[in-house]
């Protein structure tokens, strides 16, 4: 320091005093600070000479003054990282850039277990079944509207339930009289063989299979003696005084010959046509 040296501002003798040069000229510590000192970004104060300061970018801060601006962690010392002019640390960055949950809004970490489905996100936990709130986790699931469901909720919600076990059919099943049946469920009456897919018919409001009906349930031709089901060729049938006959059974007792929808007459149990009653 050379004898006679004055601050460029203010005029003081320097001789024996600390002080510094800005572009050249010599500067009292007072007037560096008041006229040429870097303002702080983060407080906008002046960073005096006996201040540490740090710079990034073309801005300065205090060391107490660079800190991450979400978590305030000192970053003096520590990675960082810049995201819209902020300093940020390295945890804090990645809770920026990451995506958020669907759920809870908060973001989701890198190595955190998620989910994605239909363009959202959300932590593992967060998907939850809309009913039960219980997280999805690996099981299958269904949606309705924007809403998810664990496959059993929405059975229980939205399926149809079968007529016979009250559980909800979650695949295939019957439909007989408007009404839901599992296939397993829709059985004959009589000896609880399943129906679907066979031929069945209806007695009493309840079904048998052509077996059971015919043995249990069908009345008796009073021509061949065998069951009339209305299956088959034996579909008409001839009813008169409590008895009934296949179409084709009802017949003129002596010449044969058939009397659906013909004059008959009747003599003692026997059905005859006109020209045998005359005889």
């Amino acid at each position: 320091m050379a004898d006679g040296t004055r601050c460029f501002y203010c005029r003081e003798d320097l001789g024996g005093k600390r002080f510094v040069r800005n572009e050249g000229k010599p500067v009292c510590v007072r007037c560096h600070t008041k006229f040429c000192a870097n303002s702080c970004a983060e407080c906008h104060r002046p960073i005096p000479v006996e201040s540490k300061e740090l710079s990034h970018k073309g801005r300065y801060w205090h060391e107490e003054c660079f800190r991450c601006a979400k978590c305030y962690k000192p970053l003096a010392k520590e990675p960082f990282s810049t995201k819209d002019d902020r300093i940020m640390c390295g945890k804090c960055c990645s809770r920026e850039d990451a995506p958020r949950c669907h759920g809870c809004y908060k973001p989701i970490l890198a190595g955190t277990e998620s989910v994605e489905y239909k363009g959202n996100s959300w932590h593992d936990d967060c998907f939850t079944c809309f009913n039960c709130k219980r997280p999805i986790g690996s099981q299958s699931f269904l949606s309705k509207g924007s809403d998810v469901y664990c496959s059993p909720c929405y059975d229980r919600k939205f399926s149809k339930h079968c007529v016979s076990c009250k559980k909800p059919i979650v695949s295939g099943g019957v439909s007989y009289q408007d009404q839901p049946w599992h296939g397993h469920c829709f059985v004959c009456s009589s000896c609880s063989k399943p129906l679907a897919g066979s031929s069945f018919t209806n007695h009493q409001d309840q079904v048998f299979c052509v077996d059971c009906y015919k043995s249990c349930v069908a009345k008796k031709c009073s021509g061949c003696q065998n069951p009339i089901t209305g299956f088959g060729k034996g579909v008409n049938v001839v009813n008169y005084e409590g008895n009934s006959w296949h179409e084709y059974c009802f017949n003129c007792k002596r010449c044969s010959l058939s009397l659906s929808n013909k004059r008959f007459v009747t003599k003692g149990r026997d059905i005859l046509c006109p020209s045998c009653g005359d005889k």
